[in-house]
């Protein structure tokens, strides 16, 4: 397996050889992570970011987990207009505000510093499109403010939601992983009942849920 990609290794090796390198700041970003062991959102999870704000042209994206600024840089790359993100650790949001500098897009890209827990329920925006990837077992808390943020026909898109494959076969649960994997189980199972989601999982990257708010 390569990362914590769900799919084969010799799958993944060929998908990423398709994607073109990223050049300039995303690539910079990518090596960066690489070597200090940041956890960012996987190529082939990114691509398919790109293709949606492209496909629904969307224009507004509440991202809740920041890191270092990478999945907002490239979202905005792709033509979004603008992008909220939340971002609880100190470091990473500093990081964060440098990158996106370097990228000349402070202006697109407002962070929030701090618990997205307690960030959320203040926030009275409307998104196109809301990008899940932060704390895995607090999925279901985020959930009900993000409903209330996307707008009707607007995208829920939920990163690593099959966790390293965790989440589909207790064969494969660890120990200190079992909360996180029974609250993803219930995330998921919450998606896919709620009467307004249209909800598909994929088995990209780690695990990708995209659900359509119904109008």
């Amino acid at each position: 397996m390569i990362d914590d990609s769900i799919n084969y290794e010799y799958i993944i090796r060929y998908l990423r050889d398709l994607l073109p390198e990223r050049q300039g700041i995303q690539g910079e970003m990518e090596a960066f992570a690489k070597e200090h062991g940041v956890p960012i959102s996987q190529p082939e999870t990114i691509k398919l970011l790109e293709l949606l704000i492209q496909l629904g042209k969307v224009k507004s994206v509440l991202e809740v987990g920041c890191a270092i600024g990478y999945s907002a840089i490239c979202m905005v790359a792709a033509g979004c207009e603008r992008v909220d993100t939340i971002e609880l650790s100190p470091d990473a949001a500093r990081v964060a505000r440098e990158n996106f500098k370097k990228a000349g897009m402070e202006e697109k890209i407002h962070l929030y510093e701090g618990d997205a827990k307690e960030i959320l329920p203040t926030m009275d925006g409307s998104y196109d499109m809301i990008f899940m990837d932060a704390a895995k077992a607090q999925y279901g808390e985020f959930f009900p403010h993000c409903m209330r943020c996307l707008k009707e026909g607007g995208l829920l898109v939920s990163d690593n939601v099959l966790y390293k494959g965790m989440t589909a076969t207790d064969e494969l649960v660890q120990r200190r992983k079992i909360t996180i994997v029974k609250r993803l189980r219930e995330y998921l199972k919450m998606l896919s009942s709620t009467p307004q989601l249209e909800t598909s999982v994929l088995p990209v990257g780690d695990g990708v849920a995209l659900s359509y708010k119904r109008r």
